[in-house]
C-alpha cells in the first residue's frame, strides 16, 4: 500500500514526501543539509539543541526542524539569513562555556561542534562569562568524562535509559548548573554503569572518550571496521579501529540493529582482535581490580565445572 504524500516546498525546491515525515528528514530526502546535535535515527526525538532550526513561511518563531512534522504546502527556508544568524548564535553560546583545547582533543576531526563552528565561520568570541570547572573523571578503565566539554545534547541519557533496568545517568540540576550525572551526581566509577560504551559512541564531542583508545592515533589515522559479537545471541556491532592495519581498540557500533549491552562483549572482542589487548579491569567493591581473561569474560565458573566434570570422569 502506497503511502499517503504530502507536497512542500524547500528553498523554492517542491517535493513530495510521506506523510508524518518531519522537516528535517524531508530536506535530506530533498538533498538540503541541516546541522543537528541531539538528533539521532535510532533515539527518541527530542528537540533540544535547536541547532536545527529552519524558516518556515507563516510561522511566527523559527522551528527545530527534527520535531516538526511537514504539512501540505508548506514552504521551508533552510539557509536563510535569519536562520544562519540563530545557528551562529547557538555555536557562540556553546563556545562561550566549552574548552577551546581542539588541538589536543582526541575527539578532533570527528567533533560536531568543530565542524559546525568551521561550516558557519564561528570562532567563540562574541560572548564571555562564568564557565564551567568539572574535574575530569579518570576513576574507571574504559570511559574519560569531561563535563566541561558536554553540550547537553542528551543523547547518552536516551541511548543509556533504551536498555531495560539500565538508565545509569540523567540530568541534574538547573540553568547553567544543568549536567548530565549518574544518580548522587557519583563518578561513573561509583555508579552502577557497566561500561557497554554507548554513550560514548553517540557522543557528537569530546564530553566521552574511550580511555583505552586515548592518545592512540588522530581519527583521519583510523579506519573502521564492523564486526558482530558473538558472545551472546543479541548481535551486538562493534568496530574494528586499525591503524596502520594493526587493531588498536575496539569500539562500541554507533549504527544499524546492536549496539553494545554489556562490557563483556567489548573486552571479547579485543581479547580477539587486538594484537596487544589491555588486561581487563573489573569493579569489586568501590574500585577496579585486574582480572583473568577468564573472569573478566564470564568463564571462569563455566571452566571450573568442566574441571571438576572431567575431575570425577579420570
Amino acid at each position: 500500500m502506497v503511502a499517503n504524500l504530502i507536497n512542500l516546498t524547500i528553498n523554492n525546491k517542491r517535493i513530495s514526501v510521506p506523510k508524518g515525515t518531519t522537516v528535517q528528514k524531508a530536506a535530506g530526502m530533498a538533498g538540503y543539509f541541516i546541522p543537528v546535535f541531539c538528533y539521532d535515527p535510532e533515539l527518541s526525538v527530542y528537540g533540544a539543541c535547536r541547532i536545527c532550526v529552519v524558516e518556515i513561511i507563516g510561522m511566527r518563531n523559527l522551528a527545530a526542524s527534527c520535531v516538526t512534522e511537514a504539512v501540505e504546502g508548506m514552504e521551508v527556508l533552510t539557509d536563510s539569513e535569519t536562520v544562519l544568524e540563530a545557528r551562529r548564535t547557538i555555536l557562540e553560546l556553546i563556545l562561550a562555556n566549552h574548552p577551546m583545547d581542539c588541538l589536543t582533543c582526541d575527539k578532533t576531526g570527528d567533533c560536531r561542534l568543530q565542524d559546525y563552528c568551521f561550516r558557519y565561520g564561528v570562532k567563540g568570541v562574541d560572548f564571555s562569562g562564568q564557565k564551567a570547572n568539572y574535574l575530569i573523571e579518570e576513576d574507571n578503565p574504559y570511559i574519560i568524562r569531561d563535563m566541561n566539554k558536554c553540550i547537553l545534547c542528551g543523547k547518552c541519557v536516551r541511548t543509556c535509559s533504551q536498555i531495560r533496568e539500565r538508565s545509569v545517568i540523567d540530568f541534574i540540576n538547573r540553568g547553567f548548573a544543568t549536567k548530565v550525572a549518574p544518580a548522587m551526581d557519583t563518578s561513573l566509577g561509583g555508579s552502577d554503569c557497566v561500561y557497554c560504551n554507548r554513550c560514548v559512541s553517540v557522543c557528537p564531542v569530546g564530553a566521552l572518550m574511550s580511555k583505552p583508545m586515548a592518545g592512540k592515533a588522530r581519527v583521519w589515522e583510523i579506519k573502521k571496521e564492523t564486526v558482530v559479537c558473538s558472545f551472546c545471541e543479541s548481535g551486538c556491532t562493534f568496530q574494528l579501529n586499525k591503524k596502520n592495519n594493526k587493531v588498536i581498540g575496539v569500539s562500541a557500533g554507533t549504527s544499524g540493529t546492536g549496539r553494545p549491552l554489556c562490557l563483556k562483549g567489548r573486552l571479547g572482542m579485543e581479547l580477539l582482535y587486538c594484537e596487544q589487548p589491555e588486561t581487563p579491569q573489573i569493579k569489586k567493591g568501590e574500585g577496579f581490580e585486574e582480572a583473568s581473561w577468564e573472569e573478566a569474560l564470564g568463564l571462569k565458573g563455566l571452566l571450573d565445572k568442566i574441571k571438576t566434570l572431567e575431575d570425577k570422569q579420570s
